[in-house]
């Protein structure tokens, strides 16, 4: 191969031949974009319904460390923007991805990175169509940060959105809360934490696909991410103009995650997810919704967690707990661990 060396160096974001053997070795190679030009030609047949309609949305992904047990800021970079296009009710089909790399950083590390990406994005069935790269000095990154933008199609007469959700409505999750933070948080070390905890982190296409072809009355979704359900749940009551009341013995949560959250006193609520999504379905049709959730990998653990009520002069957001009262569960403020994704 071209590349010299197995660092980063500030030669490789200078425009020649070092940043071209960079690209060409580390990411193109991988990702088989179908053409060098500074833009993606996309196929416009994905929008010949008539009534279907663009989504896009972008994100940056700046996670420390940038590999955790169960995933890389590469697969998070994936995940992440494929599942913000799925909760809203559209089909992923394009992604670019853009690299900031410190000087210094490991190629052997970017390689790593990379292969995650694409193996995650075959299995969304999504295409990385274009992206860039830039070096910076020592000090003014850390290793790397990825900035994804993705581009999808919502389907004719497909209309997800929280204001939809209706009191009756029922909430459900599809899976366990919480893992993400918790081994971020384990990764790092810093409160010498043993624990077999892996991330969550995977792509909810799928998933989303099989519930929305299952529920014609699906309200809305969200991905429980920075803020973890808690936030989730209060934006939705927010923008619906309702209350939501959860059962504390519905929510699934890992043993080892609830131990943790009681040493360092944390609220297993407020942790991050990346691969954990809460959706609203009309009573009537929330059999129907776990079932299909259930059919696929990523929603085997859907369980009902709680439902939509009517909106009083009480909190947003409320949980039932195990001893019978209730407990106001609000919007995070400020930050439980930074850098989570």
């Amino acid at each position: 191969m071209a590349l010299r060396g197995d660092k980063v160096t500030l030669a490789h974001g200078g425009g020649g031949r070092a940043m071209r053997d960079l690209i060409e070795e580390v990411f193109t190679s991988v990702f088989e974009p179908e053409s060098m030009e500074d833009q993606a030609r996309l196929m416009s047949g994905a929008l010949t319904e008539p009534g279907a309609r663009l989504a896009l949305t972008t994100d940056s992904f700046v996670v420390d460390p940038v590999e955790f047990p169960g995933g890389d800021i590469g697969k998070i970079a994936i995940c992440g923007t494929v599942n913000d296009l799925a909760v809203g009710g559209a089909t992923p089909l394009w992604l670019s991805a853009a690299f900031i790399i410190e000087e210094g950083t490991e190629i052997a590390l970017l390689k790593r990175i990379v292969a995650t990406m694409k193996v995650e994005a075959e299995k969304a069935g999504v295409k990385i169509v274009t992206g860039d790269t830039k070096v910076v000095g020592r000090g003014s990154a850390d290793k790397v940060f990825v900035t994804t933008t993705g581009v999808g199609v919502i389907p004719p007469g497909r209309d997800l959105r929280a204001e939809a959700v209706q009191p009756g409505d029922v909430a459900i999750v599809n899976g366990v809360l919480g893992d993400h933070g918790a081994a971020i948080l384990a990764a790092r070390g810093d409160m010498a934490l043993s624990t077999d905890i892996q991330s969550d982190c995977a792509g909810l296409g799928h998933l989303m696909a099989a519930v929305a072809a299952a529920c014609p009355g699906l309200r809305c979704a969200r991905d429980a991410t920075r803020g973890g359900l808690a936030s989730a749940l209060n934006e939705i009551a927010e923008s619906a103009d309702v209350a939501v009341e959860i059962e504390e013995t519905a929510l699934p949560l890992r043993t080892e995650v609830k131990g943790m959250c009681e040493i360092l006193g944390l609220d297993p609520l407020y942790l991050a997810n990346e691969g954990t999504l809460v959706l609203f379905v009309p009573e009537e049709e929330a059999e129907a919704a776990l079932a299909a959730m259930r059919s696929v990998p990523e929603g085997q653990g859907a369980v009902v967690i709680g439902r939509a009520k009517p909106k009083g002069q009480g909190p947003l957001v409320t949980m039932r707990t195990l001893f019978g009262g209730a407990r106001i569960v609000d919007m995070l403020v400020g930050e439980q661990l930074p850098r989570i994704c």
